[in-house]
């Protein structure tokens, strides 16, 4: 039986080589993102590019790719001139690229040139992008319309303890005359993982929103590859939708970030945003010593309003108590006049009823009975008043209106009255 026939593994990939020179004998355009980004002492840079399809960045196309130190320096210096930039993982784009194959290593492209406006491009894309997804999720205007106190006096700040401009901001904040509590929040803010780190110190501001007044992100000038972080989606939804004011003090004159443009305020350097909470405080206490003049004067002006009323009052109520007093002094003339003819009248009824008395009693005293013809009976010194209190043979004295008479009782006859 015949052997199958074969070809070696040496064969196979120098086959391979031959077909993608001979189809790739000129350099390709060829759009990628930046994965990973080296270079070594040589000055030679190596890269590993990707390709993500969907919506959850897995990458469906992978490949090495190499730009030799004779080519570096130029590109390098070209791209950042152009977009102000550094290359760095996760940019995207266009090079030039010889398309090479290795029996050993594989297959890998040698980039011989990378065109900057491609890049700016897919920046400016995905830039718009984030732009109309926010304000299509309705949090675009959010953090502008958060209400903020009229002096924002705790502050939590979000920056590297160690970046200049952390170190500019606080010293503004010092030599300002107004008092300021600054709470700093750690996190980096540049580099890869910029984004996650000030997503992450928000967060932990966001559980203690009721310690301070403002949130501000502040670092000191770089590059725009730098400040990329402040374009991405997530940083700036958190930004727009976040509790209290957000101020930005990003250090870049030329560009304003997504983040600067959510923000409740945006000003260009962290000096800046210390001179704008001292401005802001100089107009609050401004106002305040306005309010205070004008309360003074508006004192003065009602307490001394107040002391014509009251001295008008006091000489109306003057007048009128006078008028009151001689009215209860005729009133109590009047009184005083009646309770004397009261008495005279009281004592001259009380006269008539004792004379009334006097002759109802002298009409029925003893003496005019006995002078009407009467006579008293008594015996053994009291009245007799009954014939069966005198038996006969009793002595007795009859009383009469001019004298008495001594008698003996000879008979009693009782009378029976009748029924």
């Amino acid at each position: 039986m015949a052997e199958p026939r074969h070809i070696t593994l040496r064969e196979l990939q120098r086959a391979v080589k031959r077909t993608l020179d001979e189809r790739f004998e000129l350099p390709v355009w060829v759009s990628a993102e930046i994965a990973e980004i080296k270079v070594n002492h040589s000055g030679h840079c190596y890269l590993e590019l990707v390709e993500k399809g969907g919506t959850n960045g897995i990458p469906t196309a992978q490949a090495r790719a190499m730009i030799w130190s004779s080519n570096y320096p130029r590109i390098a210096a070209d791209f950042t001139t152009r977009t102000g930039e550094r290359l760095a993982a996760g940019l995207h784009i266009l090079a030039k690229a010889l398309v090479t194959y290795h029996e050993i290593y594989g297959f890998s492209l040698q980039i011989t040139d990378i065109d900057p406006a491609y890049t700016l491009g897919d920046m400016e894309r995905e830039r718009q992008e984030t732009i109309l997804r926010l304000q299509e999720e309705g949090v675009w205007e959010m953090n502008r319309e958060v209400p903020a106190p009229a002096g924002m006096q705790r502050i939590a700040v979000v920056s590297s303890a160690q970046a200049a401009g952390y170190r500019d901001f606080c010293k503004e904040i010092a030599a300002s005359p107004y008092r300021f509590r600054i709470t700093l929040f750690d996190a980096f803010v540049q580099g890869a993982g910029a984004e996650n780190s000030i997503v992450e110190a928000l967060d932990r501001i966001a559980q203690r929103q009721e310690e301070f007044d403002a949130v501000a992100i502040i670092r000191g000038g770089g590059s725009a590859s730098d400040l990329n972080c402040f374009n991405a989606y997530r940083l700036c939804a958190h930004v727009a939708q976040f509790p209290l004011p957000v101020l930005t003090g990003i250090g870049h004159d030329k560009d304003t970030s997504i983040a600067d443009m959510v923000a409740f305020a945006s000003l260009k350097t962290p000096t800046a945003v210390a001179g704008w909470l001292a401005e802001r405080s100089g107009q609050l206490y401004g106002a305040l010593d306005t309010a205070a003049l004008r309360l003074a004067e508006i004192t003065r002006s009602r307490t001394h309003a107040a002391a014509l009323e009251l001295e008008k009052r006091l000489g109306d109520l003057r007048g009128l108590a006078g008028e009151c007093l001689t009215r209860e002094k005729m009133r109590l003339g009047q009184h005083a006049a009646r309770p004397a003819d009261m008495a005279r009248e009281l004592l001259t009824r009380q006269r008539m009823r004792l004379g009334n008395a006097a002759e109802i009693i002298a009409a029925h005293s003893p003496e005019r009975l006995l002078q009407l013809g009467f006579a008293l009976l008594r015996s053994g010194g009291r009245a007799i008043t009954s014939a069966a209190q005198a038996q006969a043979g009793d002595e007795v004295e009859i009383r009469l209106a001019d004298g008495t008479l001594n008698a003996t009782i000879n008979h009693t006859t009782i009378w029976q009255k009748r029924k």
